[in-house]
């Protein structure tokens, strides 16, 4: 008896078969050694009149985390090397990371440029204040993935960053193998709401799917084109990421040597890690931390190897967020 084999069952064993497999497979899937891309975002208005020049970056790898000192291989141009970017980068996509103010005297045909190398590859972010790469609170929520395209209101742009009060003094030392203790409070407007959220996607994903049931009934025997836009559509691939709506707080190293500091509790990953369970709002199952009663976020760091480490802490309600620096010098442990 011969079966019959349907269009989209062609399609599938097609899409398997030109899967990449073996060394090819693994060359997809970085682990190290791949390059790190610095990444210009857009810029907004300065309260001063001048510019906000807003930076991130996408490291290919997904365990390696590149440490690159300002100087020849981190630096900007033209103006001074340092304007505030990390030495540290974590995995993966890091979106408006840190930003630098210019002057109202920056025009559209200024460019100020970030320039790194990692792991043997150079790569460059033109920051420009052109028109069509102007940023608002909107926009910043629909890259980060917290809204659905094209998605707003009232409220959502009503929503303002959180605020932090770091608690003791922003710059502090400590030895080797002692505790550092920090805390602090965060206050949130309570934007985005979940639930106006979450209704908002339940609506748009009942109208697409009474749109393709409408579509089904009018022509019962899509051709491949359609049906491998259909599966295009049902797979992972999205515009942007899909970012889990609650507040909390997280520390990470910014600047320094990570396997040099051990922060407990486990924070919340401040990047993209869209694997399921992992400790970060792009995963898919990520169980949000336990907001403090009184808003006060407490963590510990011990440090292994001396030096000065630059802790960033951000507070993040889903949507926007706000980020406070703690420099921190480490002394080598008393003989």
């Amino acid at each position: 008896m011969i079966r019959r084999i349907l269009p989209a069952t062609i399609i599938l064993l097609c899409l398997l078969a030109s899967a990449p497999t073996g060394a090819e497979a693994q060359a997809i899937t970085y682990t190290q050694g791949q390059p790190v891309y610095p990444a210009y975002e857009g810029w907004r208005h300065g309260d001063d009149g001048g510019y906000i020049l807003m930076f991130g970056y996408m490291n290919q790898n997904w365990e390696q985390t590149p440490l690159v000192p300002v100087g020849p291989d981190n630096y900007f141009s033209p103006g001074p090397a340092d304007r505030g970017q990390p030495t540290l980068f974590l995995p993966r996509r890091n979106r408006f990371i840190f930003e630098v103010p210019v002057p109202a005297t920056f025009g559209e045909d200024d460019e100020l440029t970030w320039i790194l190398a990692a792991n043997g590859h150079e790569t460059k972010a033109y920051g420009t204040i052109r028109e069509d790469l102007f940023v608002d609170n909107v926009v910043i929520m629909s890259e980060n993935g917290s809204l659905g395209a094209g998605s707003s209101s009232p409220e959502i742009r009503a929503n303002i960053p959180p605020m932090i009060e770091l608690e003791g003094p922003l710059e502090r030392t400590v030895g080797v193998g002692e505790t550092l203790m920090l805390a602090a409070v965060v206050t949130d407007d309570g934007q985005p709401d979940r639930s106006t959220l979450r209704q908002r996607r339940e609506s748009d994903d009942d109208e697409a799917a009474e749109e393709e049931e409408d579509e089904e009934e009018e022509d019962a025997e899509p051709t491949p084109e359609e049906l491998l836009q259909s599966a295009l559509r049902a797979s992972t691939a999205s515009v942007t990421v899909s970012k889990r709506i609650s507040l909390h707080f997280t520390w990470f190293v910014y600047r320094g040597d990570d396997e040099g500091v051990e922060i407990s509790p486990p924070q919340v990953k401040p990047w993209e890690d869209t694997r399921a369970f992992a400790n970060s709002p792009w995963a898919i199952r990520w169980d949000a931390p336990e907001i403090p009663e009184d808003g006060r976020w407490t963590a510990e760091a011990v440090f292994s190897e001396p030096g000065t480490y630059v802790l960033r802490g951000r507070a993040d309600d889903g949507g926007l967020y706000s980020d406070v620096e703690l420099t921190v010098h480490v002394s080598p442990p008393r003989v």
